[in-house]
């Protein structure tokens, strides 16, 4: 790789783990299903030009996807930020999407792995039961459950994804967003009342966390992983996203007052392991493989 497309991939990796600290300083005034929304309904703007009709007989399944990926992931995903109180253990924990998303083609799709990659499951799973006790999980062991249920919409969306085709990942995101606004303003009606009534009080720290999360996080961020995987191998690429979670951390040690403890540090390098070795087997038999996510 050339030192221009590694200054890329830092890029990428540095918006996303910058994503999860933006982010929750905007939801201590935004409310996280609104946030989401809002999220959507501003990178629905570029992204709208950009959009491609799936091929014939798939609307059905685009929809689903966006309704799985936009409204259950980020909308659980937020609120699991906004419950957890720490960066730490969300950023860490949504990466067991990868070995969800595994799981899920071998039941759904009939894909076959060996054993080397469902230990690597097994590792990734272990990672979260240790994460899990960690003091500062176990003060909100609810967000823990939320992102991992997050997760699971997260790998059910990536099954559903696979067999789409016509579509490029600005495409994907500008139907995702389409998609979401509505019935996440529609949820936050309903669980958060009188937070639209709100919002023209948000202060700039609020409204710079939304226009961060559509612009620098998914534009910029899934824009310049797009042309990273046009370029190189994604067997190459991969490896370099799974430093996301440990700057988030790291964010959060520095910024947001996070303490993690040994039993999370243990459990994260677990999951993260796990989630390394899930990726590279399936990028090894040349079928595409999730990568370690933004929020």
């Amino acid at each position: 790789m050339s030192p221009r497309d590694l200054l890329l991939i830092l890029i990428v990796v540095l918006a996303w783990a910058g994503n999860f600290l933006t982010s929750a300083l905007a939801m201590r005034e935004i409310p996280p299903v609104l946030f989401t929304a809002l999220r959507f309904a501003l990178l629905a703007v570029p992204l709208v030009f950009m959009l491609k009709r799936p091929a014939p007989g798939q609307w059905p399944r685009l929809v689903a996807v966006c309704l799985c990926v936009g409204v259950l992931h980020f909308g659980l995903s937020f609120t699991a930020l906004k419950l957890a109180g720490n960066l730490s253990s969300p950023a860490i924990v949504m990466q067991s999407y990868v070995p969800m998303t595994a799981l899920l083609a071998w039941a759904v799709l009939g894909e076959r792995f060996g054993w080397r990659t469902g230990l690597a499951i097994a590792i990734s799973f272990a990672g979260v039961l240790v994460l899990g006790f960690d003091p500062m999980v176990l003060e909100r062991p609810q967000a823990l459950v939320v992102m991992l249920v997050s997760a699971l919409f997260l790998a059910i969306g990536t099954v559903l994804m696979k067999p789409l085709r016509g579509l490029d990942m600005f495409s994907q995101q500008g139907w995702t967003a389409v998609f979401s606004v509505l019935p996440l303003v529609a949820l936050s009606t309903w669980l958060e009342p009188g937070a639209i009534a709100t919002l023209p009080s948000v202060s700039w720290v609020g409204w710079t966390g939304a226009l961060y999360a559509a612009f620098i996080s998914s534009l910029l961020g899934h824009g310049l992983y797009y042309v990273l995987i046009q370029r190189h191998p994604v067997a190459q690429v991969t490896p370099w996203l799974l430093l996301v979670p440990p700057l988030a951390i790291a964010l959060g040690i520095a910024f947001w007052g996070d303490r993690p403890g040994p039993k999370l540090w243990l459990g994260g390098a677990m999951v993260l392991g796990g989630v390394l070795g899930v990726a590279l087997r399936s990028l090894r038999k040349s079928r595409p493989a999730p990568v370690a996510e933004e929020i």
